[in-house]
Parts: structure tokens; sequence; C-alpha cells
């Protein structure tokens, strides 16, 4: 996470005006804590929601402004801290235990899939001033992504279309297109390919 902070902290970077007005900026606006306080009276009604349910929670979240695709699966051990910060592409799959730390912007692409346990983290704090005070880096994973179990994306991260995180990863880092990493830090083991096909990331008609 220091590295990142660290980049972020680049002259003439984009993330280092992030960092400045986020010093600046009001954390959270009353709107946004009224909303909170009723998104956690409202959370029994989407956790003890039957798994079946997959339509109830998408309408649940949509109520409480996520941006929600069509037939997404979002099971009913999901932790979402804000759901309006939330945008989630068609036929997207969330396992239980996943959880979705969004303080910033998360995206999840349209057929991805965060497995069990998964962190999604877009929130952090900027550890160069004493105060400690809150940064809201966005989290984006692309179409047909796959996070695996209990792998955690770090704030500011994004995972490109096609790409695999394996299992228990520590993504700290941009993960380029159609490419599979492990480990902590994480980092690039091989290409995604598929059968009969040359790897999409190289594929000069992509």
């Amino acid at each position: 996470m220091g590295e990142d902070l660290d980049r972020a902290y680049s002259v003439g970077g984009m993330a280092s005006v992030d960092v400045a007005a986020n010093r600046k900026a009001r954390k959270w606006s009353r709107k946004e804590l009224l909303g909170r306080v009723l998104w956690g009276l409202a959370h029994p009604l989407f956790a003890w929601s039957p798994r079946p349910l997959w339509g109830w929670r998408r309408r649940l979240l949509r109520w409480f402004g996520a941006n929600v695709g069509r037939e997404v699966h979002v099971h009913p051990g999901v932790r979402i801290t804000i759901p309006w910060n939330l945008s989630i592409g068609d036929a997207a799959g969330i396992g239980d235990r996943a959880i979705l730390y969004a303080l910033g912007a998360i995206k999840i692409g349209r057929r991805a899939t965060i497995s069990q346990g998964a962190y999604l983290c877009a929130g952090t704090h900027d550890y160069r001033d004493p105060a400690m005070p809150l940064l809201k880096s966005p989290v984006t994973i692309g179409d047909d992504a796959w996070v695996c179990t209990d792998a955690f994306i770090g704030p500011g991260v994004s995972i490109g279309e096609l790409a695999i995180v394996g299992a228990r990863a520590v993504v700290i880092k941009d993960v380029p297109k159609a490419v599979i990493v492990a480990g902590n830090p994480a980092c690039i083991v091989k290409d995604r390919k598929f059968d009969g096909e040359s790897n999409p990331r190289t594929n000069p008609d992509t």
C-alpha cells in the first residue's frame, strides 16, 4: 500500500491531485451519513433474504442508489459499505462473504466474478499526514475478470478485462488484460489463453 501512495505523491501525477483534493474535501455530507444509517437499518432485509432471491437483492441495492445490471447474482452474505458507490455490470456474480468496501467507487464489469471472501477496498488513509485523512480511491474490475477466493484488491487498483486474480492474492498495482496473477504482492504468472485461440492481450484483432 505504501508503494502505491508513494506513486500517488509523484510530481505532476493525476493521483497527487486526488490526494490534495481528498485532504480538502469534507468526507461525508449529511445526506451520505443519513443514507448510511438507513442502509444499516435496511441491511437485514438483504442479509437475511433467501439465497435464490437474486432479484430482491438487486432491487434493494438499486433503491439505495447502486447501478446494478441484469441477471446480477449478489449472495446474501456479501457486505457492502455504501451501495450508491457501487456499479455492477450485467450477469456479474458476487460470492458469499465478499466485502465491497465502497468508500469510493467500485465498478464491477459485465460477467465478472468476485468469489467468496474476496475484499475490494476502495478506501485508505493518507499516512503522510499525521491526521491520517481518508482517501476514497476507486476500484475497477474489468469485464469477464475473475477475482478468486479471499483475494484482496487494494485502493486505486484496476483489474483488466479477462484477467484472473488467484486465491488469496494481494493486488496493489493495476493488472493488465487477460493475465493471471497470484501471490503477495501479486505478480503475473501466465497469460490467460483459451482453447484454439491466442491470448487476447496479444491478439492484434482485439
